[in-house]
């Protein structure tokens, strides 16, 4: 499986990453043709080659419908620039329009990947209407306004477009609902959304569902964030890792007031997920709460590259020229290498490259000497059913030769945070030790075996395409030796027996299962 991972040293929003991913390879027009399912006007797309501080790069831009709806007779000059700048690009030069005719842009390359983009009015300027798809302008903010928010970096400004785009949860959820899209699509931006709906929820006060979105419950972040979705699925739906995130300083002028940034909503989403932040002397808003959002639900873990194999570096632009870094998301698709000082051998019967997987878990243990013992099954049950990977306790002498138990509990990367204070919560432990660890992984499936009592579902690994572990399910085996009232350990064994078949490749009475969703043990 490949692996996307996201520079984040000069934050991230959702033009950026989209642009990242079509630079990466995620086709446009294809892009584009996937949009079109959400049966969502008012808007068409602009993808152009530029560059941002020498580094050349893609730029996607929504192009809204309203923004060519104002009176065309004059001519618009708008000189001062969007602090932010993901996006904007508000009119800094002359430019006229003419809806309804052909027309060329004046772009040194107006196609990305040999996809030529048209749209359906004439510009006669370089495109300057582009918007920071997560906090386009000020558009009649109210007290409930999403993450939308103009900027004030030694000026002010405030665009009162009155919009129509102000949609609650349950109206964007319902649009993507209703698509044709893929269903991993609709489920990954329904995600999104949904944090950024409960961050808005905790800001104001007001369950999710009552939540209204005034910016990013516009056309052109709606695009944004399933954009981003489709291109991932584009690109293969890779594993995507980031670099601890980074943030700039200053202020932000929103719907909640004047705020210092991280904005309120950034902030929100990205604590629910137990990410960190670090702000640096960039005097900007570098992370937006749509992009955000997209790192909250989309990426693994945050951490320095580690033994990533790069084969293709995409770069998504900004606008505005930044002070201390360049305006880009810098996203590698590559490979996780296995290599090492003491390599292992190759598989006897595959490639040279072992096939397992890999991910990274948080390891959380304390000890424990005066914990009743009913607390501790208790603590068990509970963090099974709350989604650890594993729960376990191990007899141990504390000081005092005081006997004690040392509980373990394996638990995703992400969700390291959540167990740690169910530990401190339901257990008398005063700390909690935490270590990041890496797993390798058989690839693993389920099937059935034959026996004389009736099938049983056995769990197979595989490595290199060879079967090297087969271990029958004991609930299976429990089910089977009811309904056939036969000895449980005689359905055991003969399930084991048939199970060392698939191992050594001996023919077994077998009928294939699609894979359950179970959870990875250890």
């Amino acid at each position: 499986m490949k692996t996307l991972y996201l520079d984040l040293f000069s934050g991230i929003a959702g033009d950026m990453f989209v642009a990242a991913l079509i630079d990466l390879g995620a086709d446009p027009r294809k892009l584009e043709s996937e949009l079109k399912k959400l049966k969502l006007d008012g808007y068409h797309l602009h993808v152009a080659r530029s560059e941002k501080s020498a580094i050349a790069g893609v730029k996607f831009d929504v192009h809204l419908a309203h923004d060519h709806d104002h009176d065309h007779a004059h001519t618009h000059e708008h000189t001062h620039e969007d602090a932010h700048g993901h996006g904007h690009t508000h009119h800094s030069h002359e430019h006229h329009h003419h809806h309804g005719h052909s027309h060329d842009h004046d772009h040194d390359a107006d196609q990305v990947h040999g996809h030529p983009h048209t749209h359906g009015h004439d510009h006669g300027h370089e495109h300057g209407h582009s918007h920071d798809h997560d906090h386009s302008h000020s558009h009649h903010h109210h007290a409930e306004a999403a993450p939308g928010h103009s900027h004030e970096h030694g000026h002010e400004h405030s665009h009162d477009h009155d919009h129509a785009d102000q949609r609650n949860f349950a109206d964007i959820k319902q649009l993507i609902a209703r698509s044709k899209l893929s269903p991993w699509v609709k489920t990954k931006s329904i995600a999104v959304f949904q944090r950024i709906a409960e961050a808005e929820g905790k800001i104001h006060g007001h369950p999710p569902a009552d939540v209204h979105f005034h910016e990013v419950g516009a056309v052109d972040s709606i695009v944004d964030i399933v954009g981003a979705a489709i291109a991932l699925e584009l690109l293969g739906k890779p594993r995507v890792y980031a670099s601890p995130v980074t943030e700039g300083t200053g202020w932000i002028r929103c719907a909640h007031g004047r705020f210092p940034v991280p904005a309120p909503a950034t902030l929100a989403i990205l604590g629910a997920r137990g990410i960190g932040i670090t702000q640096c002397e960039e005097p900007h808003e570098l992370v937006t709460p749509t992009g955000a959002a997209l790192l909250a639900e989309f990426a693994e873990g945050f951490a320095p590259m580690q033994n990533l194999v790069a084969e293709k570096i995409g770069f998504g632009l900004g606008t505005r020229d930044n002070v201390t870094r360049p305006n880009v998301l810098r996203a590698v698709l590559g490979t996780l290498s296995t290599a090492s000082k003491s390599p292992a051998p190759p598989a006897p019967s595959g490639p040279g490259t072992l096939d397992w997987e890999t991910d990274r878990i948080a390891v959380l243990e304390t000890n424990l000497d005066d914990c009743p013992g009913e607390l501790l099954g208790g603590v068990v049950e509970t963090a099974l059913a709350a989604g650890a990977l594993d729960v376990f306790h191990t007899p141990i002498q504390m000081k005092k030769n005081r006997p004690g138990v040392l509980l373990t509990i394996l638990c995703a990367e992400a969700e390291a945070d959540k167990f740690s204070e169910l530990l401190l919560r339901e257990t008398t432990a005063f700390g909690v030790r935490r270590t990041i660890a890496e797993r390798r992984k058989l690839k693993r499936e389920f099937t059935h075996v034959a026996t004389d009592f009736g099938d049983v579902t056995v769990k197979i690994g595989r490595l290199a395409g060879q079967v090297i572990q087969a271990a029958p399910e004991f609930e299976s085996v429990k089910k089977t030796a009811t309904k056939s009232n036969a000895p449980l350990k005689a359905v055991h064994e003969a399930a084991v027996r048939n199970a060392k078949q698939l191992k050594t490749g001996a023919p077994a009475k077998t009928k294939a299962k699609s894979p359950a969703k179970k959870k990875a043990r250890k």
